[in-house]
C-alpha cells in the first residue's frame, strides 16, 4: 500500500471492527433468544398427587426445567429466599399459588409465571403470584445492578489506557499505586449512584462499597499489567473481558438458566457475576452465598496482581538498559550533549517521540471512546 497515512488508518480500524463483531455475537448470542434451559422449580405437596402433578410438568416441559417437589410452603420459601429455585408452584383446586423471588432475576419470575399460569388456567381458577423477596421501589425491575456493573466496569478498563499507555514513563510499582487509587475512586462513584444518587440500596453501603472495590480493582490490575505485551491490542483484549464475556454472563438481565450452556458455565466464576450475585446476596437475601461471591472477587484481584507482577519483573531489565543509556535519567543529573550528534539524527529522534505521544493519545482515545 503506497499512502503510510492510509495504512495507518485501516490498522487502527481493525480494533472497532473486531469490537463490532464481537459485540454482535456475545450480545446477540446472549439476550437476542433467552430460553429455560433446566430452570428450577419446586411443586409444594408430599402426597401422591403433588408428584405427580410435578413428573407430569417434567414430562411436558422437557429440558426446560427441573422439577422438585417440597413439603411446605416454608420449605419452598426457604429454597427461593437461597436461590435454588427459581420458582414453585402451591397447587390448589380453589386457590393456586405460584411463589417467586423476583429480586433474584425479574425476567425468571416472568419465565416461570408463564409456565404455570396456563397450568392454573387448565383448572379454571386464576393464579396468585406472591414475590417473596421484592426489589425496592427504586428499582423494580431489578436491574439497577447490572446498570452500575456497567458503570464500574467502564470507569475501570478505560482507566487503564491512561495508567498503561500514558503512564508507561513510570515505574510499575507508581502505576499499581495509581490502580489501588483508581479502584477506591471508581467504587467510591459506584457507592454513591448505588445510595444516594439512585436508591438501589437502602442498606450495607460499606459492603457495597468492598465488592465494588474489589472489582474495579481486579479489571485495573489485569489491565495494567496485559498493557505490557499487548500494548495498543490491550484495548480489544479488555473489551472482550470485561464487556463481551463480561455482561452477558452478569446475570444482571438474564439469569444463566435462561441462557445457553456457554453464558451459563461463565457465570458460575466471572467476576461480573460474582459482583452482581454479592451485592444480591448483600442486599435482599441475608448474605445468603455471600461468600462465595466475595472469593469470585478476590481470585480475579489475585490474577491480576500476579499479571501485574510479572509484567513488573518483564520491564526491569528493559528499563535497566534505558537508564544504562540515559545516565542522566537514572542520575537525576544533565546528560551531556554528544558532539557526535547530527541535526538528521535530532530530528530523527523528535520524530520518534512524536510518534511514540500520537499512538499513545490514540490509544488512549480509542480506549475511552469505546
Amino acid at each position: 500500500m503506497r499512502s503510510p497515512a492510509l495504512r495507518h488508518v485501516l490498522t487502527h480500524l481493525i480494533t472497532p471492527l473486531l469490537m463490532c463483531l464481537g459485540m454482535g455475537l456475545a450480545y446477540m448470542g446472549a439476550f437476542v433468544t433467552p430460553e429455560p434451559h433446566h430452570l428450577p422449580v419446586a411443586v409444594v405437596g408430599s402426597a401422591p398427587q403433588a408428584k405427580v402433578f410435578a413428573q407430569t410438568v417434567k414430562d411436558t416441559a422437557g429440558d426446560k426445567l427441573d422439577v422438585r417437589t417440597v413439603a411446605s410452603r416454608a420449605d419452598a420459601v426457604h429454597l427461593l429466599k437461597s436461590r435454588d429455585v427459581t420458582g414453585a408452584y402451591v397447587p390448589s383446586a380453589k386457590a393456586p399459588e405460584l411463589l417467586v423471588a423476583s429480586a433474584a432475576s425479574d425476567m425468571g419470575a416472568t419465565a416461570v409465571e408463564k409456565v404455570f399460569t396456563p397450568v392454573a388456567a387448565q383448572e379454571g381458577v386464576p393464579l396468585k403470584v406472591t414475590d417473596v423477596a421484592e426489589p425496592v421501589a427504586d428499582d423494580p425491575t431489578g436491574q439497577g445492578l447490572f446498570f452500575l456493573l456497567i458503570a464500574l466496569s467502564i470507569g475501570s478498563y478505560a482507566s487503564v489506557a491512561a495508567l498503561g499507555a500514558a503512564g508507561a514513563a513510570l515505574s510499575m510499582r507508581m502505576r499499581a499505586l495509581l490502580a489501588l487509587g483508581v479502584s477506591a475512586v471508581v467504587s467510591g462513584i459506584g457507592v454513591l449512584l448505588a445510595g444516594p444518587v439512585f436508591h438501589l440500596a437502602h442498606h450495607d453501603l460499606a459492603g457495597v462499597w468492598g465488592m465494588a472495590w474489589l472489582y474495579s480493582a481486579g479489571i485495573l490490575f489485569i489491565g495494567v499489567g496485559l498493557h505490557t505485551f499487548l500494548k495498543r491490542w490491550t484495548t480489544l483484549t479488555m473489551m472482550v473481558l470485561f464487556v463481551m464475556l463480561n455482561f452477558t454472563s452478569s446475570g444482571g438481565l438474564f439469569r444463566p438458566e435462561l441462557q445457553n450452556g456457554f453464558f451459563g458455565t461463565l457465570h458460575a466464576f466471572w467476576n461480573g457475576a460474582g459482583f452482581v450475585e454479592g451485592v444480591r446476596s448483600l442486599l435482599y437475601f441475608g448474605d445468603d452465598g455471600l461468600t462465595r461471591t466475595v472469593w469470585t472477587l478476590v481470585g480475579w484481584l489475585l490474577v491480576g496482581l500476579v499479571v501485574t507482577g510479572i509484567a513488573a519483573l518483564y520491564e526491569r531489565p528493559r528499563r535497566a538498559r534505558h537508564a544504562a543509556g540515559h545516565p542522566g535519567t537514572a542520575t537525576g543529573t544533565e546528560p551531556t550533549a554528544s558532539p557526535a550528534v547530527t541535526p538528521s539524527e535530532r530530528e530523527a529522534a523528535r520524530a520518534a517521540e512524536e510518534e511514540a505521544e500520537e499512538a499513545v493519545e490514540e490509544e488512549v482515545e480509542e480506549m475511552v471512546g469505546v
